[in-house]
């Protein structure tokens, strides 16, 4: 055997253990000063998130503007809330308990439209979620927080089988969930698609 791949093996064989190695605990639950720089980083991007969105929702009390039309339900408007890290026994694991900000909880109850990429989650229990990202973006699988996707509740089963990362339009009304661990935080009630 060659001294340059032996010394590689070596090399690659120290490697991973010194990554086996690694707190990887600290990756779920960072430091104080790792949160923070976390924190900045996705003020960050939400800054430049929000600048590729419409304007959120001015007067949320208003639904319906001069014209009886329906108002827009933003993506900006739903990431008005805090999550905290919090441990549950039953589970053994952490959940991220919302905190909804004021834009938000002024927008439960109404009925509003919102646009964004289907993701079915279970097809033949008739569960799908609409998301502001792409699936290879979403909350799913891209690492987006809870907020960026909104779960859709049809009057009775979906009109048809829908496909992963359609862009649709739904309306419903906004119910909020801070509590059951096994829905998302956002739903919309009575989703039907929608033309603006």
């Amino acid at each position: 055997m060659k001294t340059s791949s032996f010394l590689t093996m070596v090399l690659s064989a120290a490697a991973l253990v010194a990554v086996s190695m690694m707190d990887w605990s600290s990756m779920c639950h960072p430091s104080e000063e790792a949160q923070a720089t976390q924190d900045q980083l996705r003020h960050v991007g939400e800054a430049k998130l929000a600048s590729l969105d419409p304007e959120p929702l001015t007067a949320v009390s208003e639904v319906r503007g001069a014209e009886g039309e329906l108002a827009e339900l933003t993506w900006q408007t739903l990431s008005d809330v805090e999550f905290t890290d919090v441990y549950l026994e039953e589970l053994d694991a952490y959940y991220w308990m919302p905190a909804f900000g004021p834009q938000v909880i002024g927008a439960e109850g109404k009925e509003f439209f919102i646009t964004g990429y289907m993701i079915p989650v279970d097809v033949d229990e008739d569960f799908y979620v609409l998301s502001r990202y792409p699936f290879a973006n979403c909350f799913f699988c891209g690492g987006a927080g809870p907020e960026s996707v909104i779960d859709l509740r049809f009057p009775n089963k979906s009109e048809r089988a829908y496909q992963t990362d359609d862009r649709l339009t739904f309306r419903g009304t906004l119910r909020l969930n801070a509590d059951d661990v096994y829905q998302m935080n956002y739903i919309l009630e009575g989703a039907v698609e929608y033309t603006p």
